[in-house]
């Protein structure tokens, strides 16, 4: 039997680099088998080095909002590359991009280009610290900004603990001050803010969980999330590296009416190219070096093809004006779909969207926190995918990963996704799930 080119690669993988991968993820332990490794990408479709096909809903998980390689995308990098790739000096595509982000987002006055979250994220909650002179940061369980240390605390620690390292090498006293609650949970974030008054930076939180499957907040949380930074004289940080130009031209924040006193970006902003931004009002942005005191920097931040890539991806974006509301159309079409064949056979499943955004959860209840996500069965979640993969479906490798539509999938896409969701999910239901 011909030995799969996708499981000779993942063995060399394995020799050269930790568990095969360059992003845990990707390695597909909480799915189980091994992953497939892709050769090229066109529009929806991504193809892998066996020759197989697939509907991609990873997309870059969600930076591929175009889909992949959009021809004007391609020309404008190419045309871009051919004059230089970074030059450590300023250029003026990062103005430009700068002034594209603030127009876009009212809550930023200035901003400043990374070259990933997890930098955009690890820079606002130094910055904050800075601007505010204090120390502990509350963050919610389930919620993804980035591996820096002092975002890497375990979930469930409680609402009166200090959080726990959930990752080697990061040194206890790293985490001390960042304090995990959980989401939706208002008690808990007036309990601490009591227990700690005055001691607060910064609230940092997605403004919809998009790493703990799909989480949206309860209505009014983040009203009184915000009441109560400004009460006792913390920032609020919103994390929209996922949901950033997604569902809206600038930030989903805008849609739930409020104005955080930091945002974090990434992903669509660079179009598929490593770039992400930070940025706020200007009183604490000037607080950044050379112009203030809080340190940040970063060799291939704003370099010319990640600006160059972003700006196009939001051009070709802005001259549609039913980009979002057509994005809606294509999630909702999917979890509405899916929502209906696991009722036809009597699986529990809940489904959640917004704009190209979308979660899957096999459970009889909603979730509404972290907490509800690891209760459902991750198993169901691990056969549905394989199931799905084997007929063409690429979805995310984990329970705990939100989905994408692009602009590039089609009806012609989403009627092959339900059928074979249809076929999937009766498999299941065959096989007996209680």
């Amino acid at each position: 039997m011909k030995i799969p080119v996708s499981r000779k690669l993942f063995s060399e993988a394995k020799k050269h680099i930790p568990g095969g991968v360059n992003s845990p993820v990707r390695a597909f332990s909480a799915v189980g088998g091994e992953p497939f490794f892709v050769a090229e990408g066109q529009g929806s479709v991504i193809q892998d080095v066996d020759g197989r096909r697939y509907i991609d809903y990873v997309g870059s998980w969600g930076t591929a909002v175009l889909g992949h390689a959009h021809p004007d995308v391609v020309t404008t990098i190419c045309e871009t590359a051919s004059k230089g790739f970074s030059f450590g000096a300023p250029t003026e595509a990062e103005t430009r991009l700068a002034r594209v982000l603030c127009d876009a987002v009212p809550a930023m006055d200035m901003v400043r280009l990374v070259s990933s979250g997890t930098e955009a994220c690890m820079s606002a909650v130094r910055l904050a610290r800075g601007f505010t002179g204090k120390n502990k940061i509350i963050k919610f369980e389930g919620h993804y900004h980035g591996h820096a240390d002092m975002l890497l605390v375990s979930a469930g620690s409680g609402a009166a603990t200090f959080g726990n390292p959930s990752s080697a090498g990061v040194p206890e006293e790293i985490v001390r001050c960042t304090i995990p609650l959980p989401f939706n949970d208002l008690k808990a974030l007036e309990h601490i803010f009591r227990q700690c008054q005055g001691e607060i930076a910064a609230v940092i939180a997605e403004p919809i969980a998009g790493n703990a499957g799909f989480i949206r907040p309860d209505p009014g949380f983040f009203q009184e999330v915000r009441s109560l930074c400004d009460k006792e004289g913390a920032l609020m940080i919103i994390d929209e590296v996922m949901t950033g130009f997604r569902m809206t031209f600038g930030g989903v924040h805008q849609l739930m009416d409020l104005k955080p006193d930091l945002c974090t970006f990434g992903k669509i902003i660079g179009g598929g190219l490593p770039l992400a931004a930070f940025g706020g009002r200007r009183e604490i942005m000037e607080q950044l070096s050379p112009s203030g005191p809080v340190y940040q920097a970063g060799t291939l931040s704003g370099n010319p093809l990640a600006t160059a890539c972003g700006l196009k991806t939001l051009e070709i974006i802005q001259k549609n004006p039913l980009f979002y509301s057509q994005l809606e159309e294509k999630s909702a079409c999917l979890m509405e779909g899916i929502r209906n064949i696991a009722a036809s056979h009597k699986i529990p499943v809940q489904t959640d969207y917004a704009g190209g955004m979308f979660g899957v959860y096999f459970s009889e209840t909603p979730v509404r926190h972290f907490r509800d996500a690891q209760s459902s069965r991750t198993d169901l979640y691990g056969r549905y995918f394989n199931l799905m993969l084997k007929e063409g479906i690429s979805l995310a490798p984990s329970a705990y990963e939100a989905g994408f539509v692009s602009a590039a999938h089609s009806q012609s896409d989403l009627d092959s996704t339900l059928a074979a969701a249809e076929r999937s999910l009766k498999t299941i239901a065959e096989e007996g799930f209680r």
